[in-house]
């Protein structure tokens, strides 16, 4: 069975492709329009489908439109009421469902060969719950052992929260959280009282709040609490009486830390209530999560230490754009399909040695190609050089995980700022670092290891923060990727080289990109970014751009 699968009404609009009950590929459509999060999630823009990212995961299948069994789109209009009535202020919604009650056709217009009849609706948070409990590596031998899911993002159709248990590919639902309530829409709402973008800006939040203390703790739990039976309630809250409202751009105050801190300690404490409810409903041993919230990597370490759950994996497209994959996942196994586990992040778009040396020949840029590409970036790295890192497939979701990344040394203090300056990003917000998986529990205590996809925080150990001070974040924790080497054998190398010139067995990683704008995905977009950002070296396949090189043309 051959099934594309469609996210778009809201924002991050995306598509994944899942053949025969596996993952062959998985993009968001900002990787190649080059508008961040594809488009803003208000309802004119709900019309806009992911056309570029569709017709790529086709053509990386080899396949035509017309192979397809079905199309599935993440939103299922049946379900949606009036926003008024759900106690939503969105007075254009109403355009919003009607794009969504049109999806057929315009997929169909947009996929030219496509039979309208073959497109069908997942509801918004059944497919968010299957992207990461039909995703996770349980399934490969775990598949009728029950795993739990749990979903919380801003809104769906009517809700902003399911738990659920699947078993062999089979949902039960045992509660979902009517809106206006939404753990998402609140922290969307302190987003934007803060000065950043909503529906885009909310890690800003989670980094600021490790500057503060929750001295508001008290008056925030009467207006956002848990209702005992596996639900949860958020009141309109006040945030001016708190804190005075920021402009984007202005310097936030001990207030606004403060702010951040207490509606992060209180989302943590409604989650553990939320998967307390869930186990004991369940006696399940593992839990999925996915929506936005699970985005939040230090909500997520505390309910790995605290649910009572053996095990939590996590999808890393966890937003809306996870939900294509999610969507696909459903219908094959509700059509009887015996699915695969996702078998990483890099889902996306990848070039051959002699396609990227055409780019190369093409840009007129001087290039080599070392004996290995993996110690040339060490060797730059033990320099102090920032290096652009561009190789294998990108990633599907919003982490860099050693494909499209920008590398630096951790034991240089001054490089987080530096970093931060090259991306044009805000001084308060941390870098993380990537560590081979074997020396990790060396380093970092307290969250999972392995943690491949970069949405847990961790603990650094006290004789290390020295060490690899521009990786620890002002609470002393970093939010760490380990890299296996059989899985990532070229970064691990490059890890491996590092630690052989500095001692150290980890290197900062961040995305490779510049503020408000994607991640580069395409080797233009890599050329481009190093030529525009004061980066020592490029290193893009088997080849590396140098920059003395770049400015001596």
């Amino acid at each position: 069975m051959k099934v594309l699968g469609i996210n778009a009404l809201f924002h991050d609009p995306a598509a994944a492709l899942v053949v025969d009950g596996v993952t062959v590929a998985a993009a968001e459509e900002e990787r190649f329009s080059r508008r961040k999060h594809g488009k803003r999630p208000v309802p004119f823009a709900a019309w806009e489908l992911p056309e570029l990212a569709a017709r790529w995961c086709l053509k990386e299948a080899g396949l035509r439109v017309e192979d397809l069994d079905a199309v599935t789109y993440s939103y299922d209009v049946s379900l949606a009421r009036p926003a008024d009535e759900m106690g939503l202020h969105d007075p254009w919604d109403h355009l919003r469902q009607t794009y969504a009650g049109q999806a057929a056709g315009f997929l169909a217009t947009a996929l030219p060969g496509l039979d309208p009849d073959q497109v069908r609706t997942v509801p918004h948070h059944v497919a968010h719950g299957a992207s990461s409990a039909l995703a996770a590596p349980y399934v490969a031998d775990g598949w009728d052992e029950p795993t739990d899911v749990l979903v919380l993002d801003g809104r769906g159709e009517c809700a902003s929260h399911l738990a659920g248990t699947y078993t062999a590919g089979r949902l039960q639902v045992h509660r979902t959280q009517e809106l206006p309530h939404s753990l998402g829409l609140l922290y969307e709402e302190l987003t934007e009282h803060l000065g950043f973008l909503r529906s885009s800006d909310e890690y800003k939040v989670m980094a600021m709040a490790s500057y503060g203390t929750p001295r508001f703790l008290d008056e925030i739990r009467q207006r956002v609490r848990t209702t005992g039976d596996g639900g949860f309630a958020t009141d309109k809250v006040d945030w001016q009486s708190f804190a005075k409202r920021l402009e984007p751009g202005e310097e936030w105050t001990q207030d606004h830390a403060d702010l951040a801190a207490t509606v992060q300690q209180r989302l943590e404490e409604v989650l553990l209530e939320l998967a307390g409810w869930l186990r004991e409903r369940t006696g399940s041993r593992r839990l999925t999560l996915a929506g936005g919230v699970a985005l939040n990597c230090v909500a997520n370490t505390v309910l790995y230490e605290r649910s009572g759950y053996d095990d939590i994996w996590v999808q890393p497209a966890a937003g809306d754009a996870g939900t294509a994959l999610g969507g696909a996942l459903h219908h094959a196994a509700a059509s009887g399909e015996r699915l695969q586990p996702m078998p990483g992040a890099d889902l996306g778009r990848g070039w051959s040695d002699d396609e990227i040396e055409q780019w190369l020949r093409t840009a007129q840029v001087p290039y080599e190609r070392p004996v290995d590409v993996a110690e040339a970036v060490a060797e730059c790295l033990a320099d102090d050089g920032v290096v652009a890192w561009f190789q294998g497939r990108s990633e599907y979701g919003p982490r860099a995980l050693g494909h499209r990344s920008l590398l630096a040394h951790p034991g240089r203090p001054q490089n987080l700022e530096r970093l931060n300056d090259v991306k044009g990003r805000e001084q308060f917000r941390p870098v993380a670092p990537m560590v081979l998986l074997e020396r990790a529990p060396q380093i970092f205590s307290r969250g999972p290891i392995p943690s491949p996809y970069m949405l847990f925080v961790h603990d650094v150990a006290a004789q290390w923060r020295d060490r690899i001070p521009a990786v620890v974040h002002v609470d002393g924790t970093a939010r760490v990727q380990t890299v296996d080497p059989d899985t990532e054998p070229l970064v691990a190398r490059m890890l491996a080289g590092f630690e052989r010139r500095t001692g150290l067995p980890v290197v900062i990683n961040t995305s490779l990109n510049t503020a408000g704008r994607p991640m580069v995905d395409d080797p233009r977009d890599a050329l481009e970014c190093f030529g525009s950002a004061p980066v020592d070296l490029l290193a893009i396949g088997p080849f590396v751009v140098r920059r003395a090189g770049w400015t001596a043309r």
